[in-house]
């Protein structure tokens, strides 16, 4: 995308909403400037919202999106979807509250920006998503509440319940699926995105820092905030809030993903995501997930793995857990056993989730002087960095405008 063109997509924060916007914007001077530490989706989304809100924005992170030496927010599946995700649910029920209003702004933003600009320019593309289930979803209490309420909501586009969806597909009609529903829903080619979001941020005139940063935000807050010439730091530092907020809630969900490509050459080419959730039926640990995802107009990605407390990045595509991965997605659409791998044909990496809930609100801790903190956090996604990307940076944005009116904890989080 030309650095000319970029800005002239903005962002604006209109109630609890993010509204996406294309057109000449009037500029203004920076009023002061927030340290958001995290260059993952989070902390990029966070900073684009802030510039186009009128603060100064320096990011600082260790690593940023490359071909090279992917980031977690690279390695998501990336589907946009409503919570609880099929990897990596949130089951905390305001968490859940929140979340389901934050994905719609999310949904609505990148539907706009889809109308907007070109796919080839952002990755990103409207795609039905197809959710199929082993036995009738009106059996299966917590699926069917996310259907009716996915039914409920008008700007979720193409909403189709249909138990027969499995024989206009090209899947396994021996798969042992019984009930689906389908919807149009945003698909994000990672890669893609993240260097386009980058790009915007400093086209914005957003400000990055490649650094660590170690220990507590709150022990070395005063430090940072004169050394960045900051009145805020915004945490989105995702599995590393472990250390930085000192919030030993946070997990890692490790998950990997195969790449194959997707051109029609040894299987019918997949243009519709598809997708089996986990059937709690079957227990909390079995391995029954299958997500297979295009995208791109050239790669398609298999997973449906979901490993807790898991640390290590020590796996392979040969690794049992790979093997029967795929196996899953091979026997989901006949002749996938056939793909060929794509370049970099694995990935993987460590999902940032909370045992209790995504976090998206001030530092509640007083500084070791008694006074108030100037931290607002955004982290523990888990799976869903993408789905939650601009809702969560809308509350940020109403956090902040909190912090400025009165440094005092009236109302902590959202």
């Amino acid at each position: 995308m030309s650095s000319s063109s970029q800005p002239q997509v903005y962002l604006t924060r209109e109630g609890t909403e993010l509204i996406l916007n294309y057109g000449p914007k009037t500029p203004v001077a920076p009023s002061s400037r927030v340290l958001v530490v995290g260059g993952g989706v989070t902390g990029l989304t966070t900073a684009w919202a802030l510039l186009d809100a009128g603060y100064a924005v320096t990011v600082v992170s260790e690593k940023w999106a490359s071909l090279e030496d992917r980031i977690t927010s690279q390695i998501a599946g990336a589907l946009w979807e409503w919570p609880p995700a099929v990897c990596g649910k949130h089951t905390n029920l305001i968490s859940l509250d929140n979340s389901k209003r934050w994905c719609m702004t999310t949904y609505r933003g990148l539907e706009k920006l889809i109308h907007t600009l070109p796919a080839q320019e952002h990755g990103v593309r409207m795609r039905m998503a197809n959710f199929f289930f082993e036995q009738s979803i009106h059996r299966m209490s917590g699926q069917l509440e996310k259907m009716n309420e996915i039914a409920a909501v008008h700007d979720i586009q193409a909403f189709k319940h249909d138990p027969t969806l499995v024989k206009t597909h090209a899947v396994n009609q021996d798969a042992g699926v019984v009930d689906s529903y389908r919807h149009l829903a945003p698909v994000i080619d990672t890669d893609q995105y993240m260097g386009w979001l980058r790009s915007t941020v400093v086209a914005k005139g957003g400000k990055l820092i490649t650094a660590r940063i170690n220990g507590d935000l709150l022990e070395q807050e005063d430090r940072l905030l004169a050394k960045y010439g900051a009145q805020a730091i915004v945490n989105a530092t995702g599995l590393g809030a472990y250390e930085t907020a000192a919030d030993h809630s946070v997990v890692p969900l490790r998950g990997a993903l195969v790449r194959v490509i997707n051109d029609g050459k040894r299987f019918p080419i997949v243009k519709e995501a598809l997708c089996v959730s986990h059937d709690d039926t079957h227990g909390a640990e079995a391995e029954d997930i299958v997500f297979i995802v295009p995208r791109n107009d050239r790669t398609l990605i298999l997973g449906g793995l979901v490993q807790p407390h898991v640390h290590t990045l020590d796996l392979t595509i040969d690794s049992p857990e790979i093997i029967r991965m795929r196996d899953r997605c091979n026997k989901f659409v006949p002749g996938l056993e056939n793909a060929e791998l794509d370049p970099v044909p694995f990935v993987q990496g460590l999902r940032p989730f909370r045992d209790t809930n995504v976090r998206v609100d001030r530092e509640q801790r007083l500084k070791s002087d008694g006074t108030h903190s100037r931290i607002i956090h955004s982290y523990g996604q888990g799976g869903s960095g993408f789905t939650l990307s601009f809702g969560c940076a809308a509350d940020v944005l109403e956090l902040l405008s909190e912090l400025e009116k009165s440094p005092y904890l009236e109302r902590a989080s959202l």
